[in-house]
């Protein structure tokens, strides 16, 4: 059966981008087993809770839950196990330098599919005071007003 080409986003982190002020971010692969990969095809899988910890030189993934396969029987594996994340060794090194420092947390943005391969989008992120959020909803609701004024003058 030949490999599908392209971009498929199985699971969002919308909670992250309203929590954290997004620094950088990475792309790292998922060692998953047969039947939490056919879970994740079917869009089984919660990335809201979870975050990434630098445990012994490993990227773990933590709080990220895949529901068990239907047809997976005995296979089937814990859903909220703890799952490595596949970086280079530069990164996680780099990673853990950013991690421990005040206030910055490592957070999954996205898990998708690229090419057939589980793919996860992590963030280096800073948290947001409430002031931050206050502000941020400000934001959004003046440019809504605004958007909103300009389609009433276009029909006016």
């Amino acid at each position: 059966m030949p490999v599908k080409k392209g971009i498929r986003r199985i699971a969002e982190n919308r909670k992250a981008r309203h929590d954290y002020f997004i620094e950088d971010t990475y792309e790292a692969g998922i060692a998953l087993v047969g039947t939490e990969v056919k879970s994740i095809r079917a869009g089984k899988v919660n990335i809201k809770d979870s975050y990434v910890k630098i445990k012994n030189g490993e990227a773990i993934v933590i709080g990220m839950h895949i529901s068990p396969y239907e047809n997976g029987n005995i296979f089937n594996r814990d859903p909220f196990r703890e799952r490595k994340l596949l970086l280079h060794k530069r990164e996680i090194l780099k990673l853990k330098s950013l991690s421990e420092a005040e206030g910055y947390s490592l957070i999954p943005l996205n898990l998708y599919i690229r090419d057939g391969l589980v793919k996860m989008e992590l963030a280096v992120a800073k948290g947001k005071k409430l002031y931050d959020k206050r502000h941020d909803i400000a934001e959004r609701d003046a440019k809504r007003q605004i958007e909103q004024r300009r389609k009433e003058e276009r029909y006016n």
